[in-house]
């Protein structure tokens, strides 16, 4: 497949590109996430229930991402977009994708590096609030503070735009995610529906996998730097 600047792509990463940068993937065999169940801490009754456990466990989440820094699959996404019509979505929170330099990306799940207040909605960056014990509250309305973060129960953000373009798209390219988590799992279905190919880079094969027309096992970064630039060359 060749692509110049008028193909329209569009990509989907998880997970799985992220953990080659040191991040913790979602949920490891024993459905935790960094030994906290995910209930505890991913939920909005968790939020109520415990936000101080929610915002220590957030807190580290966000100090993790900081450390952890783009790796090859992420630059190789990135001369994908240079040369080419890209849209990128990602499941992931940590913002490695514009670290990288990747300028259309739709964080559906969310991001670590903000929050907002549940009362009035404003925004706030988190290196603003303070790293202490006591919970944050909004500096205008005084209403409690809560990560920028898509919890189990909650609509995952940009879901128009992303339909919108994955019905016009020629190439749909899905990288480190499992195809069983929903509803990003059914992107490729509407892909496929409207005539995209669709091409998926991961160490295991996606539970989606009838809706697959080229399988590239393998990690992110030793793959798509060179498929890249046998599609864009």
């Amino acid at each position: 497949m060749k692509i110049d600047h008028s193909t329209r792509v569009v990509v989907l990463t998880g997970a799985g590109i992220s953990a080659e940068s040191g991040i913790q993937t979602f949920r490891d065999s024993n459905g935790l996430w960094e030994q906290h169940r995910i209930e505890d801490v991913a939920t909005p009754e968790a939020f109520v229930r415990d936000p101080a456990l929610v915002w220590k466990f957030y807190r580290a989440r966000y100090l993790q991402s900081l450390q952890a820094q783009p790796n090859a699959g992420h630059k190789a996404l990135v001369s994908l977009e240079q040369n080419s019509h890209l849209t990128l979505v990602t499941q992931n929170v940590d913002g490695l994708h514009k670290r990288a330099g990747s300028k259309k990306v739709f964080e559906m799940h969310g991001r670590l590096s903000s929050c907002f207040c549940t009362m009035c909605q404003t925004k706030f960056d988190m290196q603003d609030i303070q790293f202490e014990d006591e919970l944050p509250y909004c500096r205008k309305c005084e209403g409690l503070i809560r990560p920028d973060i898509v919890w189990f129960g909650e609509i995952p953000y940009f879901l128009n735009e992303i339909q919108n373009v994955l019905k016009k798209c020629k190439l749909f390219l899905i990288v480190g995610t499992s195809g069983t988590v929903y509803p990003a799992a059914g992107f490729v279905m509407t892909a496929k529906y409207f005539g995209a190919r669709t091409v998926y880079v991961n160490l295991d094969e996606p539970g989606n996998m009838s809706f697959i027309d080229e399988f590239h096992h393998g990690k992110a970064g030793d793959i798509l730097p060179d498929l890249i630039k046998k599609w864009t060359s």
